[in-house]
């Protein structure tokens, strides 16, 4: 029996070694990646594996797919769910991005710490938004719309075989197989002709939407390797004369702890693929849709702590556009003045999340422990291990995005915006989509409860 972990598990290595067959350049990404982390553990010993082991780093791997309609978001759910994998955030990139990029988005990954811990592995999926008048007037919608109700993404066999494993848990040999085969297939990029006049009439509203309502089938549009230090990653895939994007997104590179998530990608490339005229001639023509796409995780911030983040960026976007200064130095001179420098700073104010243990073997004097967060840590009581960050920045995912595209399409602003959010995708894929936060906080305060019951505390200490 293939259990839903060994399932995901499974379907990740297949879906790279697929992935790395089609995209070459993704294998020179992973290649590099572990040579980084191999450097990183040599030189920082056990500190680089603070943020998880070095097997899970070098194992872990998120994907990015994009569909056209609720019904195949759904489906999508359905074949994930088959791999423990829960719909959690909520991403609205029509609002992160400033070109055009109709599409809101979630993340498909484990939620348990001991699921994460066997296989992190995550997808990140975006669904177009015909709806809106900004991207879409009402002929192009309906066509769209049109075009895509008449399209199968999934298999009915595969459908009902994820049906079943989500239900059961597991799947015996043979079906296990079977569900991977079509599970992997159905992300392969389709030979299929593509109506060349209907690709390019999308192409010039966004060429995210061509991607997903120009064609009849889906695929990955990129692998994410994890990498511990995404600078010299950088420098190394430019130095083997792979052109990367412009810059790395996210928070800037400092000297105190890194939290959430820095992203950066290799240019997307051409490939080649057949297009059929309005005479019916097919050529051989080139797209730029997929490409490779690498990230540093950190550790998780509490919503105070997100609020500092996103009030930071802010704060750059005002600098750069009045002075004219270098971002990277704007950002970093800000997270000096304002982040916590210490990963004690950020646990004992509130501002990251960090599972709580007792230090064992700590001389007792008689006197009791402290009933605060600060104290404990200070005077030795309990140590913070970090949450790492397992999610996504909407804008660090639409600057990637963006980087890869090669005209900023067209919107129209004086449209109001068709409105999206959590409890809406909530419906549309049959199951409620988690919030981040919530999963971190669950998960520190089981730690804080049971440092409670340890040191006899009344009660949870609290930041």
């Amino acid at each position: 029996m293939f259990s839903q972990w060994q399932l995901r598990a499974a379907f990740a290595h297949r879906l790279s070694e697929m992935y790395g067959r089609e995209v070459p350049a993704y294998t020179t990404l992973v290649d590099v990646s572990r040579e980084v982390n191999e450097d990183v553990l040599r030189a920082e010993g056990a500190g680089a594996e603070r943020l998880g082991s070095i097997s899970r780093v070098t194992a872990e791997r998120h994907g990015a797919i994009r569909v056209g309609t609720p019904d195949e978001l759904n489906q999508v759910a359905r074949i994930f769910g088959a791999l423990g994998m829960r719909p959690v955030g909520f991403y609205d990139l029509r609002e992160a991005a400033s070109s055009a990029v109709p599409v809101v988005s979630t993340a498909f990954r484990p939620v348990d710490a001991e699921e994460l811990a066997r296989n992190p592995f995550r997808v990140f999926t975006s669904m177009l938004t015909p709806a809106d008048p900004r991207f879409f007037d009402t002929e192009l919608r309906e066509r769209l719309e049109r075009f895509l109700a008449e399209r199968q993404l999934f298999p009915p066999e595969l459908l009902a075989l994820a049906d079943r494993a989500e239900a059961e848990g597991e799947l015996p040999d043979a079906e296990a197989g079977r569900f991977l085969h079509l599970a992997v297939r159905a992300f392969e990029l389709s030979t299929e002709p593509l109506d060349q006049g209907w690709y390019e009439t999308l192409e010039r509203v966004s060429a995210v939407a061509a991607d997903i309502g120009g064609v009849r089938s889906t695929h990955i549009n990129h692998l994410t390797p994890r990498v511990l230090n995404i600078d010299e990653l950088y420098r190394r895939m430019t130095e083997r004369g792979v052109t990367m994007i412009d810059t790395i997104q996210g928070p800037p590179r400092w000297d105190g702890p890194d939290v959430l998530l820095r992203q950066t990608s290799f240019r997307a490339l051409a490939e080649p693929r057949p297009m059929r005229s309005a005479d019916g001639q097919v050529t051989s023509g080139a797209l730029r849709v997929r490409f490779g796409e690498v990230e540093a995780r950190g550790i998780a911030l509490t919503r105070q702590g997100r609020a500092l983040y996103d009030d930071l960026l802010t704060r750059i976007d005002d600098r750069a556009a009045k002075d004219g200064g270098d971002r990277q130095e704007i950002a970093r001179a800000l997270w000096e003045e304002k982040l916590p420098a210490t990963e004690r700073e950020l646990a004992a104010s509130g501002r990251a999340f960090f599972t709580y243990h007792p230090v064992p073997g700590r001389p007792r004097d008689g006197s009791p422990p402290p009933a605060g967060l600060a104290e404990l840590l200070d005077q030795g009581w309990v140590e913070a291990r970090p949450i790492v960050y397992e999610d996504f920045l909407p804008r660090s995912a639409a600057g990637i995005f963006q980087s890869n595209l090669s005209d900023q399409g067209s919107r129209n602003d004086s449209h109001s915006a068709v409105r999206y959010d959590s409890d809406w995708l909530s419906g549309a894929v049959g199951r409620e989509v988690l919030d981040p936060f919530s999963l971190y906080e669950r998960q520190q305060n089981r730690s804080l409860e049971q440092v409670a019951r340890d040191l006899d505390l009344p009660g949870p200490p609290t930041a």
